[in-house]
């Protein structure tokens, strides 16, 4: 995962020589995500029936052979299916569903929650040494050569797979009863799993418009590309702590609070991103705070699966987790670019990531982590929808939508015309009322 961390490291240099817009280098990475994210419950369910250890080897193969051919592109089209048709297939059986899942077989309930912590945590060891290794790999040599770093990792973490190839590992008296298809069926009429899937959906979309995004978002405010990834690679060297600790807390305490509670900080960190002028300081700073907050709602997210329905068809139920996750990471890589092509920032798009934390925050706190949770029958949903305190949350948030859509459209239009006064642009805002604190 570490290789798969220094992609927004090469937006810049690829884009620059191929003549690519950020949309389109956006646009290959979101298809990276989105290929990655439908072969996941393919992989983990080929994984749980024939063994984590081949569907490993063929997906570290499979990506490092789109790593090499990135090397030698020389076109958007070429990009565009190395780096996102390929690599995604190789990343759908060489990643989060099929390795957590093994580890989920292989560990004790009473520690799985730390297990999972520690094997995602070391993703970003990676992510923390290769960074400002590949950046300077393209400092020195280009950044085709400096693919060449990647695929021999890739090809040395394939020879580490061994201990993950058993197919059945330890299930023991939490093994699930009957197929795949009917364990599935299970979980999509369970809220739980469904709100799950849902609020992961909007760590996708934060994690990976930040991984490939971050570096620009940086240099457009005046930073350096070396300051650009050490912010990156400050955020993996932070988020080994984060995760870690979240790991420890959630043998602890409910893991659907803390859940709740890593994305409502994901709300403040990106508002202070977005705030406070940026400066070199402020750059290491800010990523190192986002490291805190970056990954551990991954082990967080598996161990509340595991609860829920066992580890026997854990790689199955994983996939569509993280297919929702790359789903996500697809409109986020994309929309960014996109975005940045159309107004010249990136500024607007972290708001709208500020709100879907806060979305998936309050999701969390109706997810029910414990085995056999109620089912999300037709009748039960549409109690649940109907409920006074969903009502009250919904009108709220239907308020607050309403409110900043209609302060934003007039915002726009000072950007358009700077003869409009801020006044009429601020006429929604309580404190601008006649005789209010700011009349």
């Amino acid at each position: 995962m570490g290789v798969r961390a220094t992609m927004g490291i090469y937006l810049d240099p690829i884009s620059t020589e191929l003549g690519m817009s950020t949309g389109a280098f956006g646009l290959a990475i979101a298809i990276q995500n989105l290929v990655w994210g439908l072969g996941q419950p393919i992989a983990g369910a080929v994984a749980d029936k024939y063994g984590s250890g081949r569907v490993l080897i063929s997906g570290g193969t499979l990506y490092a052979f789109g790593l090499f051919l990135a090397a030698n592109s020389n076109s958007t089209t070429e990009i565009t299916f190395s780096l996102g048709v390929l690599t995604g297939l190789g990343l759908a059986g060489f990643s989060f569903a099929v390795i957590l899942a093994a580890v989920g077989r292989l560990v004790d309930e009473s520690k799985r929650t730390m297990a999972l912590a520690i094997t995602t945590a070391f993703g970003s060891v990676g992510q923390f040494f290769l960074v400002p290794t590949v950046q300077a790999f393209i400092d020195s040599a280009g950044w085709r050569k400096s693919f060449a770093l990647g695929v021999v990792l890739v090809f040395a973490a394939v020879a580490a797979v061994r201990p993950l190839r058993s197919a059945s590992g330890n299930r023991g008296v939490e093994e699930t009863t009957g197929t795949g298809r009917q364990t599935l069926r299970r979980a999509f009429r369970h809220r739980g799993y469904m709100l799950l899937l849902t609020a992961f959906f909007v760590c996708g979309f934060h994690v990976t418009f930040i991984a490939v995004h971050l570096p620009k978002y940086l240099e457009d405010l005046g930073q350096s590309t070396r300051v650009a990834a050490l912010a990156l690679a400050s955020i993996g060297l932070f988020n080994i702590a984060g995760t870690i600790g979240i790991g420890w807390l959630g043998s602890r305490y409910s893991n659907t609070a803390l859940l709740a509670a890593l994305y409502a900080g994901r709300a403040v960190v990106f508002s202070a991103v977005v705030v406070i002028p940026m400066s070199a300081p402020v750059a290491l700073i800010g990523g190192a705070a986002l490291g805190l907050v970056w990954l551990a709602t991954v082990p967080l997210t598996s161990a509340v699966v595991l609860k829920q329905f066992g580890p026997e068809h854990a790689g199955l139920l994983f996939g569509f987790v993280f297919l929702s996750h790359q789903i996500g990471a697809f409109i986020g890589t994309f929309g960014a670019g996109v975005y940045r092509d159309a107004y010249g920032s990136y500024r607007g798009f972290w708001w709208i990531a500020v709100f879907l934390s806060i979305c998936a925050a309050i999701m969390h706190l109706y997810i029910d982590e414990e085995p056999g949770g109620a089912p999300m029958s037709s009748q039960r949903l549409r109690n649940w929808v109907t409920s006074p305190k969903v009502k009250t949350l919904g009108g709220a948030a239907s308020v607050i939508v309403l409110l900043v859509a209609l302060g934003a459209w007039r915002f726009s239009a000072i950007l358009a015309d700077p003869t409009v006064q801020v006044e009429q642009a601020a006429f929604f805002c309580a404190l601008h009322i006649p005789g209010g604190p700011l009349g």
